[in-house]
């Protein structure tokens, strides 16, 4: 039973994601409940989705709970579990509230919605309430979690979040960013594009990937995303996504209440709920159609005939900012695919938005707790966000449309007061004048979200130079088409403990004799170096997926208690792993002991989720810069007859050698 829902201060649904166990439960509720009738044709129930008015009645409780605990006590719910072993799992983002119902580990449950809310904050930005309005939201955040679960399942970089690069030779890598650079030349020559990004994904691999000078940096997790893009493009064009509520893997993905009527209402119009095929280039044609009403933007992902699939997100972190980016896929050949992120807005306008967002949630929550004195410096940052944000747009006024600079005007107009009364509540500390401020925000925060929508949400970006990514799609698989073969083939085995592709990855593996199996990352940059796993060789027999899941699950879960060298056996083989720190010199970092309390605040380790890594860093070292610490994690296999210094040389070893395989030079580190 797996059911994930979204929730809005007033306990209303704006999103479910759920199996059909999950819907049936949800049903026998309803009618113990008496909100449903008794179906007396009981094959009626396997067609059951539950409605989210039912789902708001039945689960409002809990969720009120949540929220009384978070206002009043600062201590909201972080997991429940109940007597017949199901597991419910909460989280918070914006000041929605997302709840996970399974039966499954609570720490996959954790992860699971963690990711769910990174692929949210994506796609929607800080504006979780757009969900209520566009049906093809939803279904891309029900496409993207189904994306992350099954390669989660088979890719040891989606298992454990970090980007594996694909080993090339050094020839054929300069070749690849040659074309890269000269593809964003033509980009930025032939377009309005200033920042771009062009990189080229194999299967689920990384290859290459090309940035304009000023472009933002793309984030590890960014590139995760795009690989998780370029999965759900391939069932798009398979044509194995039906766009209906019902998906493949029989989950519903329902909408809110408030489109729910809606499509009722056009039901009872036309007599029958009309399924969507791909679209035609008509379709394509009035998906784009001008509109002064943009608050509501219908049609935010598309995919065209003639192969480009296309999506807006917002990439980026709190730390760095967020920009919004137009991706377009094309595939240059089977399970090849060229990515461009084409950044549309001005980072000061899009991180201004996400930051006043940010600071009116933590306000409303202040508010509750009737918190005057911490409300001031909460206020000061909110002013800055929407100062930052309101000269953004000044500064580009000669760049944003008439709807943006009417709609920014709104926005100061509204801002001038709500920011007077804010003063007055700080100067006279007097809490009932915070009634007077609520009732004076809808339309502030009204204007907030249209602004955010028009700036950082305009279906308008997905169009804008398409011709030229085409054209330059075309030129780059005509560059790369002497190589596509040949970089089919690493995907599928990158490199194996056997390997005699490469004398290099020959000779440094025959020095570790009783190595099955290792997986190596800089967690510095989250790149993964690993070898393919070959099941069929006689020493590697035993191993399977499975056992290398569980040995990374294993060692997540030591290493949230403060544990960071493990090793251990079953009757086969003999499991390490080892995470270890040092400054930018190569030396060894020593680690202070921290309390499990505070490991407990911090994200799953990974980092979609939020980079645990580099907090992890942060608490043990707070004295140095994030800059000068380099991090770097190391999962070993080997047969159970290696004894555990064998194991520990072997270890030091390859972290000091890995750069042969890598071409990155690396010192020699002490992980212990």
């Amino acid at each position: 039973m797996k059911g994930i829902m979204i929730f809005d201060h007033l306990n209303d649904v704006l999103f479910t994601k759920c199996n059909r166990k999950f819907a049936n439960h949800i049903q026998k509720l309803a009618r113990l409940q008496g909100l449903v009738g008794e179906n007396k044709d009981e094959n009626d129930s396997q067609h059951f989705k539950p409605s989210p008015n039912i789902i708001m009645q039945l689960f409002s409780p809990i969720v009120t709970s949540q929220h009384v605990m978070a206002s009043q006590f600062g201590n909201t719910y972080t997991s429940m579990k109940c007597q017949d072993g199901t597991n419910m799992v909460f989280d918070e983002f914006m000041g929605y509230t997302f709840v996970y119902v399974s039966n499954e580990d609570v720490e996959l449950m954790r992860r699971t919605l963690g990711v769910c809310v990174t692929i949210i904050r994506h796609l929607c930005g800080p504006d979780v309430s757009v969900l209520k309005t566009n049906k093809q939201k939803v279904q891309m955040v029900s496409h993207l979690l189904d994306a992350w679960s099954d390669l989660r399942g088979s890719e040891q970089n989606i298992l454990t979040e970090a980007v594996e690069q694909l080993s090339v030779n050094a020839d054929l890598a300069s070749a690849t960013l040659r074309v890269l650079s000269d593809a964003a030349d033509k980009l930025k020559a032939q377009s309005e594009f200033s920042n771009v990004h062009v990189l080229i994904l194999v299967e689920h691999k990384f290859l290459s990937l090309y940035s304009s000078k000023n472009a933002q940096d793309l984030l590890a997790s960014d590139i995760l995303l795009m690989i998780l893009l370029c999965y759900v493009a391939k069932k798009w064009r398979n044509g194995e996504y039906d766009v209906s509520e019902k998906d493949t893997k029989d989950d519903y993905v329902l909408m809110s209440r408030t489109e729910s009527i809606k499509k009722e209402e056009e039901a009872k119009s036309h007599g029958n709920f009309g399924k969507l095929s791909i679209p035609t280039s008509e379709d394509i044609s009035n998906l784009f159609e001008g509109s002064r009403d943009s608050s509501v933007s219908e049609g935010l992902c598309y995919f065209a005939l003639d192969g480009l699939y296309s999506q807006l997100v917002l990439l980026g972190s709190e730390e760095t900012g967020y920009t919004a980016n137009a991706i377009h896929i094309s595939e240059l050949a089977e399970g090849i695919n060229l990515v461009t992120i084409v950044e549309m807005t001005n980072l000061a306008i899009s991180s201004g938005l996400y930051d006043s967002f940010f600071h009116l949630n933590v306000i409303n929550g202040l508010q509750l707790q009737r918190d005057i004195d911490e409300l001031r410096p909460a206020f000061d940052h909110f002013e800055t966000a929407i100062k930052k944000t309101l000269d953004g747009i000044k500064k580009n006024r000669s760049h944003v449309s008439n709807d943006v600079d009417m709609c920014q005007r709104r926005l100061q107009m509204k801002w001038d007061f709500v920011r007077k009364k804010y003063l007055e509540l700080l100067k006279s500390r007097d809490p009932e004048s915070i009634l007077q401020i609520e009732s004076n925000m809808v339309g502030f925060v009204d204007a907030l979200k249209e602004l955010f929508r028009l700036t950082c949400l305009d279906k308008s970006f997905l169009k804008q130079g398409t011709d030229v990514i085409l054209t330059v799609s075309r030129l780059v698989s005509q560059k790369l088409n002497d190589f596509s073969d040949f970089l089919k083939v690493k995907a599928l085995k990158n490199f194996n403990i056997r390997s005699r592709t490469s004398l290099t990855i020959n000779k440094y593996l025959e020095e570790f004799p009783g190595l099955v199996h290792f997986i190596y990352i800089d967690r510095t940059t989250h790149r993964l170096t690993a070898p393919t796993i070959d099941f069929t060789n006689s020493e590697t027999l035993a191993l399977t997926t499975k056992k290398i899941w569980t040995m990374v699950e294993q060692s997540r879960i030591h290493l949230q208690e403060g544990h960071m060298s493990i090793m251990w056996k079953d009757t086969t083989f003999n499991y390490a792993y080892f995470l270890w720190f040092e400054d930018s010199s190569g030396t060894p970092l020593k680690c202070k002991t921290i309390f499990n309390h505070t490991l407990k605040n911090f994200p799953v380790p990974g980092i979609l989720c939020g980079d645990y890594y580099r907090k992890l860093a942060e608490a043990y070292f707070p004295k140095l810069s994030p800059n000068k610490i380099r991090i770097y994690e190391l999962y070993c296999v080997h047969l159970g007859l290696a004894t555990s210094s064998c194991v520990l040389e072997h270890s030091r070893r390859l972290a000091a050698t890995i750069w042969e395989v890598t071409g990155l030079p690396n010192n020699p580190a002490d992980i212990l």
